[in-house]
């Protein structure tokens, strides 16, 4: 007897056509939480995306403390360990956090005086800039320097312990760096903020 004798009648067909319903969570290799997608994973070929929630949180949590341990900070973000450690790494790999450092009290360690150096510079050319711009990184009492608008070309940030070895320090390096043609002086007289962490909200606006 044929095959199709022992159906009844459009059985055999209706199961033929009839297609097998896939949850949309499990056609795609993915598990979710009551049908919720998880977040999207730094895999892109190319490495490149745009931060998400999770990538901002995981920024503002390692700015205040760094020193989190990955289970720690993914029990902050809310996502396990294993997606955690993966954007930790890819943040790191684009350059979005570029170290990890122990904020250290200069008063502490006898760094007094904080001092404001705006720097003008003789502009005959790039490689005179370039020049003076190379010896003012390798001085270790500049903890900051930025170009500057307005009178000066650079503003360095200088710690020293007291008011004389600053003025030793400026006398004998500083006024002998290439291409220096003037100081102007500022002290700090008392931090009201220093140090603190970046802003975010910018990157979570709806663009």
């Amino acid at each position: 007897m044929p095959a199709q004798a022992c159906c009844k009648k459009g059985a055999c067909s209706k199961v033929a056509n009839k297609k097998q319903i896939v949850p949309n969570r499990v056609k795609s290799g993915k598990t979710s939480v009551g049908g919720v997608a998880p977040p999207p994973e730094p895999a892109e070929a190319d490495g490149t995306r745009a931060l998400d929630r999770y990538d901002v949180a995981i920024l503002r949590e390692l700015q205040a403390e760094a020193r989190l341990s990955n289970t720690e900070l993914a029990a902050r973000i809310g996502l396990s360990a294993a997606p955690t450690w993966r954007r930790v790494k890819w943040l790191e790999e684009q350059g979005y956090i570029t170290g990890y450092r122990a904020e250290i009290d200069r008063r502490k360690i006898g760094l007094g005086v904080l001092a404001f150096v705006r720097v003008d510079a003789e502009r005959h050319n790039a490689q005179a800039t370039q020049a003076l711009e190379a010896a003012i990184r390798e001085l270790p009492e500049v903890v900051a320097c930025h170009y500057i608008s307005g009178t000066g070309t650079f503003e360095l940030h200088v710690m020293a312990t007291d008011l004389d070895a600053f003025s030793r320090w400026a006398m004998q390096t500083l006024f002998k760096l290439p291409h220096v043609k003037d100081l102007q002086t500022s002290f700090s007289l008392g931090e009201v903020k220093a140090g603190a962490a970046l802003p975010l909200s910018h990157l979570l606006r709806v663009r």
